[in-house]
């Protein structure tokens, strides 16, 4: 029996520090076995230590992972690429061959947490987005 290749996919955000490399997590714990998941910004911002620790708190250790720009990556190569923000939409470069492109957007913690009252307010907010990009999942 042939083995079945799996789907090669890649999630882009602006920094590649929070939002995307959650969503890298999540695949990996949920959908590791079917899919070889990617995820890269139109900048480097480095990994969000919020986004680790929320991350650990449901078991997904995504500490190991760590920022990277689309040009690091082999453009080639991916099944389909979704942007999960809308400046990563807007600034995307474009796939070569039949690569399938998706947006969907999710809030960026970062920046709602500026207004956070507490640490604890701030880190409702990561939990609220990881929550909701597992369920995007």
């Amino acid at each position: 029996m042939s083995k079945v290749p799996r789907r090669k996919l890649l999630f882009i955000c602006t920094g590649n520090a929070c939002r995307s490399q959650m969503v890298e997590g999540w695949v990996k714990k949920l959908r590791g076995g079917s899919i070889e998941v990617y995820s890269a910004g139109i900048e480097k911002h480095g990994l969000d230590p919020r986004a680790v620790e929320v991350m650990a708190e449901v078991g997904v250790d995504i500490s190991s992972q760590y920022s990277k720009l689309i040009s690091e990556l082999d453009e080639s190569q991916f099944d389909c690429v979704i942007t999960i923000c809308n400046r990563a939409n807007e600034n995307c470069p474009a796939f070569p061959g039949k690569t399938k492109r998706l947006h969907h957007s999710f809030e960026n913690p970062p920046l709602l947490a500026k207004s956070a009252n507490t640490e604890e307010e701030a880190l409702d907010i990561y939990r609220r987005i990881r929550d909701e990009i597992r369920e995007y999942i």
